[in-house]
């Protein structure tokens, strides 16, 4: 009994539930004949898409401001630069660099506003943040019904003031990553390009983590005085959390996006920020401590889990009920999330 308590603490409970409910899904997926390669390549594209999403939390909860629930401020930015590209018609990996190349300049301005802003209230940045992020989507759908685009691809096709609610990205950068050195093992697709480039952000943002500026920024977020007492300069390395943290989310819906196939603007970013932060909260991050593993396991978790729940619930369920319980399952993984403060030993 000693052993198995020792075995849940070290493992969290969170993660165990989450990983017990999987496996009974994915077993359940098998005796309804389900293909397991069509699950699985789901899985890692779901994976690869939102990762980088995720991975922007690990900055803000390194630096001190927990949970960066306005991750919605660098979304807009990376939609800002995949309109540019679409605006310019640029298509394949010069469209996706050109994106990331508007997108991030922005992300750094709009990381270094909020993160002046965070220093202002101190203790209730998760609050803040909350707020911002609703404010800034607001704002932006004001923008994207006066943003000077002009390519028929953007803009409503009848004469319509704006932009489109949804713009494809079918002529631009439409699964140029997951496509790139892809291939095929058993009937499972490998989406090299998608997975590799979350590993190269994740090894970007290791070596800083290692490094003299990010064990600094670290120990700011861990204990502030003793920082201070160091001559650490805290509120400056919160602001470059916070930067950091805008810019990967810029990066990580351009990901999401070109995987999708399609930008959401107006309302859609309102709570993308719930998703990232319920994985990495499942990955066994707490709101003091977070690392690159907490990322791929609370992403790979979570996305997983709705995956095979989708076709399961098609399946046992009828009409409607089938999306009424899909909305309960993916919520509910949030919800119960969201109560979490710790998910297991930290790795």
């Amino acid at each position: 009994m000693e052993q198995f308590k020792k075995f849940v603490k070290s493992i969290g409970l969170p993660r165990l539930i989450i990983t017990s409910f999987l496996l009974v899904l994915i077993i359940t997926a098998t005796f309804l004949d389900i293909p397991l390669s069509g699950l699985i390549t789901d899985m890692l594209i779901r994976f690869g898409m939102n990762s980088v999403l995720v991975l922007a939390m690990v900055p803000a909860i390194q630096s001190g401001i927990g949970l960066n629930f306005a991750l919605p401020v660098g979304i807009v930015c990376g939609l800002i630069g995949a309109l540019v590209s679409i605006e310019f018609k640029l298509s394949g990996f010069t469209g996706l660099w050109i994106s990331l190349i508007v997108a991030i300049p922005l992300a750094i301005i709009a990381g270094y506003v909020y993160g002046l802003m965070l220093n202002k209230v101190k203790g209730q940045e998760m609050t803040v943040g909350t707020y911002v992020g609703f404010s800034i989507v607001s704002v932006m759908c004001i923008f994207w019904l006066v943003a000077p685009f002009k390519s028929p691809e953007l803009i409503w096709a009848y004469g319509g003031n704006g932009l489109r609610v949804t713009v494809s990205l079918e002529s631009s950068i439409d699964k140029i990553l997951n496509d790139f050195l892809s291939f095929t093992i058993r009937g499972v697709t490998i989406p090299t390009g998608l997975i590799g480039f979350f590993f190269l952000c994740a090894l970007i943002y290791w070596l800083f983590s290692i490094s003299k500026k990010g064990a600094s920024m670290k120990v700011a977020g861990s204990n502030e005085g003793f920082a201070k007492s160091n001559g650490i300069n805290v509120d400056r390395e919160r602001i470059l959390g916070t930067i950091l943290s805008t810019v990967l989310a810029s990066i990580g819906i351009i990901l999401y996006s070109q995987s999708f196939g399609f930008l959401q603007l107006y309302n859609a970013p309102l709570y993308s920020a719930l998703p990232a932060v319920a994985a990495i909260l499942i990955g066994g991050a707490t709101l003091k401590k977070a690392s690159i593993v907490h990322v791929i396991i609370g992403t790979l978790l979570f996305q997983s889990l709705l995956v095979v729940s989708l076709p399961v619930i098609n399946i046992l369920s009828e009409g409607s009920m089938s999306e009424i319980i899909r909305i309960i399952v993916s919520n509910g993984i949030i919800l119960y999330a969201l109560t979490r403060n710790t998910g297991g030993e930290q790795v």
